[in-house]
């Protein structure tokens, strides 16, 4: 009996000593970017279903994408200098019938839809896998993969406010306040990838993680709020007029994006 209560305490204290840290799984996570788990692309576009436009809610869905979902500025080179917007963190869920770890993510960023060679972006990852969810916040100049920023917490509900500034088109810094705990984080860039500085955009992605894109999470609705973009003439301007992308995957299409005086709606519509 004592020999049996023994054997049990000794594999409960491997089993303890076996779980990693909460500073083990950062490292984790920080490697898996390093190495590439993350990667935003460019809007990959598809051919979609033709949509008629609607007046109230500025929706022309006009473009399909099978990695993006949101709303896009499109301009001359060298117009944008910022983009910012605040969302609430929504609590990721498994598709209709999924089973296994789902994510998406919800960004701000200049260029990669017309301009594919360079993006400067930073945003919240929200993954579910089973009961569990769990969340990343990161900063990217593509084509390098994703970091996440460090001490920096995320709970679905929280506010955060996403601005990116590029300072010239190789340097620029992302930021990300959680008005929920008032942390704020910021990363600056220097030497980078020539951006073009054409596109403006406020997105929910179906990311990349080694070399696929990942099962794509019923995040139900994201608003960007407060949706900016700061301009080389030194005006601000909304995403009224964007162009509207939904994500479209195997012939479905599973978003309703609108766009309504300074915020844009990402509604997650599949199945």
């Amino acid at each position: 009996m004592y020999a049996a209560a023994l054997f049990c305490q000794v594999l409960l204290a491997t089993a303890a000593f076996a779980l990693p840290s909460s500073r083990e799984r950062l490292a984790q996570r920080v490697a898996r970017r390093a190495a590439g788990a993350h990667l935003s692309h460019p809007k990959q576009s598809v051919p979609g279903p033709v949509t008629e436009v609607s007046s109230t809610t500025n929706a022309t869905h006009a473009e399909f994408s099978s990695n993006w979902s949101g709303a896009v500025l499109v301009a001359g080179s060298g117009t944008y200098k910022s983009v910012t917007a605040t969302f609430t963190v929504p609590t990721p869920r498994e598709p209709s019938g999924g089973r296994g770890t789902h994510s998406a993510s919800a960004w701000v960023g200049i260029d990669g839809d017309t301009c594919g060679s360079a993006i400067l972006q930073t945003g919240v990852d929200f993954t579910v896998s089973g009961s569990s969810v769990s969340f990343d916040a990161w900063y990217e100049w593509f084509p390098a993969a994703a970091f996440d920023f460090s001490g920096f917490t995320v709970r679905a509900g929280d506010s955060i406010t996403a601005t990116v500034t590029a300072s010239s088109t190789t340097s620029g810094t992302a930021t990300l306040i959680n008005h929920s705990t008032g942390q704020q984080v910021s990363h600056s860039f220097s030497r980078q990838p020539a951006l073009c500085q054409e596109n403006a955009e406020w997105i929910v992605e179906d990311f990349e993680e080694n070399g696929g894109l990942v099962p794509l999470a019923n995040w139900g609705t994201v608003t960007f709020t407060g949706a900016s973009a700061g301009t080389s003439s030194g005006t601000s301007v909304g995403p009224s007029g964007a162009t509207i992308i939904d994500l479209e995957q195997n012939g479905s299409v599973l978003t309703s994006v609108s766009t309504s005086g300074s915020s844009v709606t990402v509604e997650y519509t599949g199945s």
